[in-house]
Order: structure tokens, then sequence, then C-alpha cells
């Protein structure tokens, strides 16, 4: 055993120069699986931290020993939502030790606690804009356990027991807007909002993970001619199988494992820049986006146990049949079983979103990823015998036997681009507009009123904004009584204050300040305000899919010039041979290229189109300008990518046919 290990680490170390750089090339594809895969299961961790923080301010109604009453309102300053939790201790609260995250104590009546970032505007901007909303003492800030993010504004205000603000029936309630609940603790539950970030995140991971899978385990593969060679020479001078296996275990997970290493360093290096990713209304606490000891030992393990698992796959060759991989036998053709899979795939993920199971549709939607990339090669293979067949010229038949010879190979180079096709074309459908909302006012202001205090609450509001100094138009909305349904809750009417369609956000928020408190429990809101979560959501699905299919881009242009590279390592004998046979450098090159992007041209396309096939289940509205980009510039960026790539690979060609005498490691 140590000898076979001792064997293993000096041929590692004593592959050449050529050798090395096909070490190099693993090592890198590794490194950048490892700190991707890991980002990936940091965004789980972050949604599933931010959604713990957040559930004090869900509260759960007591059924005994009631400690507090809180009630959660939603304010507005600069199109920026303010979450005010007010809180109005029972007697004995003090006792019990019972308090709000974030806080030290429990407020008392008169108290508003700020947190960091709302105390700083309450600083920076004039009190008639913000601070006047929040009369009493300011009794210190909230922690950062209790905020979603460094950068949200949360005020905690204390009332009394007895205080309309805790009393009265809430004349609207939301996800976000809660009226009085009477609670024994602060624990709470976890929103619908964040639940909801959850589940697209997961769908988001199933799209990141796949490729991955994919890519680490073409990192396995790569120069695998060259491997299979010297693992047959072996085995035909009485090396047995299980040998051979162990040998290539032991040279996979060795540049594995410190790849690895290197891929948690690069991500930790990265977690600044991706703490400033803004989702779901702000950037990120780092300790957000650290993923876990346990995550991030099972990822050390996992990658290279990947790359061992994938690297003795390719040996069965080498153990049944030396003599033919040493003689350069081409395989036997793959089946078409491979094709049948993929359209099984497809047509199980409709009938899969009929379940109103989110395991069960990413399940499927993964399963038909890797049917894709199951079916590639099959269908690279079939390209190439088309190719060859219609060839007119001596580079196309180069490249049409070569993709019929090895189909997997030239599949590992078009793979990534190919799979983030199929990531554009699901996320360019689900891509939605913010068009698709109108436009609604940002300065007609909306007060809820009790139906019965409709023109008294009005006649407030022109008191106080002229007292302000604000220039607005009052209305004042009874009730419907035209028996038309009503909103559910108690009836209510509506005091609208029109303000300029000139009025700048600080005009705005002086007359949201002058505002509030009109009706206890309630705060003045726009149209707009409304809208803002629907807005906010359709901002971060723009955002989710531009960093998902950064991700993949950067592994499908990294896994093309890594995989090009590697299979002019892989065929340096073949190339130098034929060039010393008379032929020109710039065939050989052509017939790369054509190698590579007329698979890529079917494949990307196809791939493109069952991306789109998988996503029209979930479609709730035509393709939007912004999906449409996405698909173009997803054509765009991947062609550019891999010719990119392949041109890089060019001056690699150029070195391996100077050899006069090429032969075999």
């Amino acid at each position: 055993m140590t000898g076979l290990l001792e064997l293993s680490w000096r041929l590692l170390r004593g592959a050449g120069r050529h050798g090395m750089l096909g070490t190099v090339l693993t090592a890198a594809a590794v490194t950048v699986s490892t700190a991707l895969l890991l980002f990936t299961i940091a965004g789980n961790v972050a949604f599933l931290a931010r959604a713990d923080r957040e559930a004090w301010r869900h509260p759960v109604e007591a059924t005994s020993g009631a400690v507090a009453i809180q009630a959660v309102a939603e304010d507005f300053v600069e199109d920026e939502v303010i979450t005010v939790v007010t809180v109005a201790p029972l007697p004995g609260a003090e006792r019990s030790g019972v308090h709000p995250p974030g806080l030290s104590r429990m407020p008392r009546p008169g108290e508003v606690w700020l947190s960091p970032a709302l105390a700083e505007l309450v600083r920076e901007l004039p009190p008639e804009r913000l601070a006047n909303r929040f009369p009493g003492t300011v009794a210190g800030e909230i922690g950062d356990e209790a905020l979603v993010h460094p950068e949200e504004l949360v005020a905690v205000v204390g009332r009394a027991p007895d205080d309309p603000a805790v009393t009265r029936e809430p004349l609207y309630v939301s996800p976000t807007v809660i009226g009085p609940t009477r609670v024994a603790d602060f624990t709470g539950r976890h929103g619908e909002m964040l639940l909801g970030y959850r589940i697209l995140t997961v769908i988001a991971s199933v799209l990141m993970v796949v490729p991955l899978l994919v890519f680490g385990g073409a990192a396995a593969r790569l120069t695998v001619a060259r491997r299979d060679q010297r693992l047959a020479a072996l085995r035909l001078v009485g090396a047995t199988p299980g040998q051979v296996v162990l040998m290539t275990v032991a040279e996979a997970v060795i540049v594995a494992a410190g790849a690895a290493v290197l891929g948690l360093v690069l991500y930790v290096a990265s977690m600044p820049l991706v703490a400033r990713i803004e989702l779901a209304g702000g950037p990120w606490f780092l300790s957000d986006l650290w993923p876990g000891l346990l995550p991030v030992a099972g990822v050390l393990l996992a990658v290279p146990l990947l790359v061992g698992v994938s690297a003795v796959v390719g040996l069965r060759r080498v153990v049944i049949s030396p003599l033919g991989v040493a003689k350069r036998e081409t395989p036997p053709g793959m089946r078409a079983i491979r094709l049948v899979a993929l359209l099984a795939a497809l047509i199980a993920v409709p009938i899969a979103s009929r379940n109103t199971s989110w395991a069960v549709v990413t399940g499927v939607l993964a399963l038909a990823f890797l049917a894709l990339n199951l079916a590639g090669p099959w269908v690279v293979s079939v390209i190439g015998r088309i190719t060859a067949r219609v060839a007119r010229g001596p580079a196309a038949l180069l490249a049409g036997r070569r993709l019929v010879d090895d189909p997997r190979s030239a599949w590992r180079t078009i793979a990534g681009v190919a799979l983030t096709g199929f990531i554009a074309g699901f996320t360019g459908l689900l891509t939605p507009s913010g068009g698709m909302l109108g436009s609604p006012s940002a300065t007609d202001l909306i007060v809820l009123t009790p139906a019965d205090q409709v023109r008294t609450v009005a006649d407030e509001a022109r008191a106080r904004l002229a007292r302000a100094g604000i220039e607005a138009q009052v209305h004042a909305r009874e009730p419907r009584t035209d028996g038309r349904p009503r909103p559910v809750g108690p009836l209510r009417g509506r005091v609208v204050v029109e303000l300029p369609e000139t009025a700048d956000t600080a005009q705005v928020d002086t007359a949201r300040t002058a505002l509030a408190g009109l009706v206890p429990g309630h705060v003045p809101t726009t149209p707009a305000d409304e809208q803002r979560a629907a807005f906010l959501l359709f901002a971060d699905l723009r955002t989710g899919t531009l960093i998902v299919l950064s991700a993949s881009f950067l592994v499908a242009i990294v896994s093309a010039g890594i995989t090009a590279s590697s299979s002019v390592l892989d065929r340096r004998q073949t190339y130098a041979l034929l060039h010393l046979a008379g032929t020109p450098l710039e065939v050989l090159d052509r017939a790369r290229r054509i190698e590579t992007l007329v698979p890529l041209a079917v494949m990307g396309g196809g791939s493109l189109l069952a991306g789109m096939f998988c996503a029209l289940p979930f479609v709730f509205a035509t393709l939007s300008a912004g999906g449409a980009a996405i698909l173009l510039v997803t054509i765009a960026v991947g062609f550019g990518g891999v010719i990119a790539a392949d041109a890089l690979s060019r001056p690699l060609l150029r070195s391996v046919t100077r050899n006069p005498a090429p032969r075999p490691d």
C-alpha cells in the first residue's frame, strides 16, 4: 500500500512540464468548484439566519403568562421601509426578564429604541422629516441579533398597556403589518416573505449545484487520455486492477484535497464582496455568509471524494482492456437511451409542477438538468457523424471524426455553456418586469380611519398640514355603502392627502411626519408604498438571476478554457504526428474550432429551449424585456467565452506541434 502511494506521488511530481500543467488545470477547476459550492450553501444558510432574526416581529398569541402587547407596522422615509414594533409591557414584565431581542431590557412607555442605521438617519434628517415621528426618550440602539441586515431601519416604541395603539382593533393586517397581540415571549415565527425567498434560493441552488457537480466530475477526467495510457502500461507490465484503482484515487484525491482547501480560502477572501450584494432589502452580515464548520467540513471531504469517484469511473477500459487503451481503439458508441432519459425528465417537469411541494418540483428540475448532461455526449456523437459525412474539407473531416471518437471530451468543453443555456432559458421566462405593476403614485398619502371618524380625521389632517406649512388637498372617503363587497375586517374609510405632483421626497416625508399618530396604530402610506414589496421582489428576482447566471458563466468559461487546454495536452502526440505528416497548423486549429462551435450551436440552442420548456408551468406573464435581454446576453457571452477559451489554448497547440519526435509519457 505504502509503495503504491509513493509511486503515485512520484508519477504526479515527475509528470513533466505538460503533465504538471494538466495537474494545475485540474486543481484550478476544483478550486473554482469548491468556492462556488460554498457560496451556494452559504446562500441557503444566510436566508435561514435572516428568518431566525426576523421571527420576533411575527408574534405568537400567548395562551397564558402574557408579558407584553406587541404590534408591528411599516413606516417609510426616503422611499425606505421603517419597521415599527410597538411594545406595551404588562404588569410584572420587568421581573420576568423577557425582552425583545437586541434590547437589554423591556422598553418602558415613552421610550424608543432605534437600529444603528435608523439612529444615524434620525441625526442626519431634520426633525420634521423623521425624528418627530418618535416622540419620547431614545433609550438605546437595537443590536444586530434583531436585524435582518446591517442597514435595516427598525424602531421599537414603548407604550402603556391602555394606549390606543395597542388596544384598538387593526384596520389593516398584512404579513408585515400585525395588530396588537398578547405575547409570552419574543421568539415568534418565521415570516412569509423570507420563507418565499428561501424557496427561491433552493431553486437557485439546484440551478447552480448541478453544473458545479458536472464541472467537478469533469475536473477529475481532465488529461484522461494521458493518464489512461500510463495506467494501461502499468497493467500490461503486471499491475493488478486494485493497484491501478488505488493509484488513480490517490493521484486524484491528492490534487483535489489541496485544491478544495484553496477553494475555501478563495471563498473566505471573497466574503466581504459577497456581503455587499443586496437582496431582500439590504446587504448581509459577514457571519451570515459563513456556512458553518459542519457544512465546510462536508464540502472539503465531499469534493475530493467526488473527484476520486469520477476518476475511477473512467478506469473501466483500463482495467478490463489495457491493450485496447494502449492501441488507442475507439470505445463502443453510446446508446440512444440517454436521449430517452432526457425526454422523460422533460415530460416529468410539467407533471410535477401540479404538485404543491417545492421539494418535488426542485427534485424533478434537478433530474431534468442531470438528464441534459447525460444526453449531451450522445448528441455530440450524432453531430460528429453528420459533420464527417457532409465535410467538404480536411478540417471539418478531422473535427467530425474526433467528435465520433471521443464525444465525452468534446461535451466537457461545451457542457458549462450548454447547461448555462438551460439556466438562462429557465430564468429568462421567470424574470418579471417592474412595468407590470404600473406607476403608482408616490405623492398621494392615504390614512385609513374608522368609519365614524372619517371627517374628523380629515379636518385634523388639514390642520396638521397647515401648521407644517404643507400645501395639499385633503379628501374624506366614506366607506362604500352601495352594496358592493367591502374589505374583510372593520368598516373603514380613508383620508386621501394629495400633494402636488412636483413634491419631492423631503416634502412627502414632512407630510408623513405631520400625519404620524393621526390614527393610533396606523401610518400614512402612498400607493407606491403598498406596491413596494412587489417591486422589491421583482428587483431581487432580477438580481438573483444575474447572480446565478454570473456564477454559471464563470463555471462555463473556466470549464471551457481548462478543458480546451486539457484536450490539447491529451492529443499532443496526435497533433504533432499530423503536423509532421504535413497538416498545416491552421487546419488543425480550424478543426478544433469546428469541433467546439458546431456542437455548441446545437446543444446550446437545445438546452436554451429545454430550459424555457421547463419554465412554462411557472410563467405568469409573457417574456419581459429583461428576460429577452438575459437570453440574448447568454447567447453572446456563451459563444464569446468559448471562442476566447479556444483562442487562449492556441499557443499551447503551437507548442505541442513543435516537438519533432513526439512520444507517449
